[in-house]
């Protein structure tokens, strides 16, 4: 899978601070923008580009749409350049593409499932493949106080190709994947952020939590 180099580091497990965000309803944001509720696949939906976006004039329009299992390549492309930026390949070995073709399959099936747990919002490359994106899913614990129904969504690969950024790409995506959470009746969503990405995530209400992060690898 050939890729462009680079690409901005937005949340993934190798991120280094633990976030999560309170949702309530449908956003005024999402609203005026004209983003419908994303609880159903559709035609790409279109957001206001950042002001003042290198390249694009400040009225131009986003095409976001939620992705399809024919995505999985890119995702998995992007998600691997998201890696990289983080952590970069080894030096010695160069990048593990080991667990792509895993990964591929996988996200065809869930994609593919219409009321499945897994969902992405995505940004076209002009020409053909992805420019940007944000994957998430819904899990589910026991309820407890402001949780009674136990789920919680977990954004877990966020991503724009470096030539990309600045435009408001990997904003819209969120915007798109925090609607689908909504949707879903998930009312918390966490994160781990690169501290380059951190700003993003706080502009759109999450915080630092108190929690400590650790994994048991088996």
């Amino acid at each position: 899978m050939p890729r462009p180099a680079g690409a901005a580091a937005g949340a993934g497990m190798l991120g280094i601070t633990v976030m999560s965000s309170t949702l309530g309803g449908w956003s005024a944001l999402q609203a005026s923008a004209g983003l419908r509720r994303p609880g159903k696949r559709g035609p790409a939906r279109k957001l206001p580009a950042a002001a003042g976006a290198p390249g694009l004039p400040c009225r131009s329009m986003i095409p976001l749409r939620r992705a399809m299992p024919e995505d999985a390549e890119e995702l998995v492309r992007l998600r691997t350049v998201m890696q990289e930026s983080l952590s970069g390949p080894d030096p010695d070995t160069g990048p593990d593409t080991d667990w792509q073709p895993a990964a591929v399959a996988t996200l065809r099936r869930r994609l593919a499932e219409a009321d499945g747990d897994l969902a992405a919002y995505v940004v076209e490359r002009p020409g053909g493949g992805l420019a940007a994106c944000a994957v998430g899913t819904v899990e589910y614990r026991l309820g407890g106080p402001g949780n009674p129904q136990g789920t919680t969504g977990y954004v877990f690969s966020v991503a724009t190709d470096a030539d990309m950024r600045r435009r408001g790409f990997s904003r819209a995506c969120m915007e798109g994947l925090l609607g689908w959470f909504r949707d879903r009746g998930v009312r918390r969503v966490d994160l781990r952020a690169s501290e380059e990405a951190e700003p993003l995530y706080t502009s759109l209400g999450f915080v630092r939590t108190p929690d400590p992060a650790m994994r048991l690898r088996c």
